[in-house]
């Protein structure tokens, strides 16, 4: 009797075993994984433009970037959910590297804070920030890139394609041209 409730056991074991591996690799989504996040604003009043790169990472659809170091001058922190169709709406705060702001428009304190809207699909994804009225919002622009295993960026075309390991479009029917059929001189 007790060898079958230890078999019993063992069985409803393995059973959740399976169950939460499945689980796990269901809850990854088709965006995890690091990300180079490239910001560029436009100057707005006597604030100059500025870019910064740095890498985010997606984890269950949620996306986590920051620059600096927190409580810094110039940090910045990125999060939100992305929706399965690669939509988002992140929340950016941070902490002013230098106010050029004067009169009514200067800040009170150091920290600000904007919406950006995102879209993303498999490779690569755009964003621009939330202006506001345009008083004391400015244009913003996003660039995303997964990075491979190694952290590099997957190869893009200059349409924005993903390219193969022989620098085809991945979404391409393409085959490779035959290199014999005529030779360059």
């Amino acid at each position: 009797m007790k060898f079958i409730k230890m078999q019993v056991a063992l069985r409803l074991l393995a059973a959740f075993a399976l169950v939460s591996v499945a689980e796990n690799s269901l809850a990854s989504g088709k965006y995890d994984g690091g990300w180079l996040t490239k910001l560029s604003c436009d100057a707005h009043g006597e604030t100059p433009a500025y870019s910064w790169q740095f890498v985010s990472t997606i984890k269950d659809n949620n996306f986590h970037g920051q620059h600096s170091v927190d409580g810094a001058p110039g940090y910045l922190v990125i999060e939100g959910k992305l929706a399965d169709d690669g939509s988002a709406k992140l929340t950016a705060k941070g902490k002013v590297t230098n106010s050029h702001a004067h009169g009514v428009f200067a800040m009170k304190g150091d920290n600000y804070g904007y919406n950006i809207k995102a879209q993303f699909d498999d490779a690569k994804g755009t964003g621009t920030r939330d202006e506001g009225a345009g008083i004391l919002g400015r244009p913003c622009a996003f660039e995303f890139v997964k990075q491979d295993a190694n952290g590099d960026p997957k190869p893009m075309d200059s349409k924005g394609r993903t390219l193969d390991s022989n620098g085809r479009p991945l979404d391409s029917d393409t085959k490779p041209a035959d290199a014999t059929a005529n030779p360059q001189p």
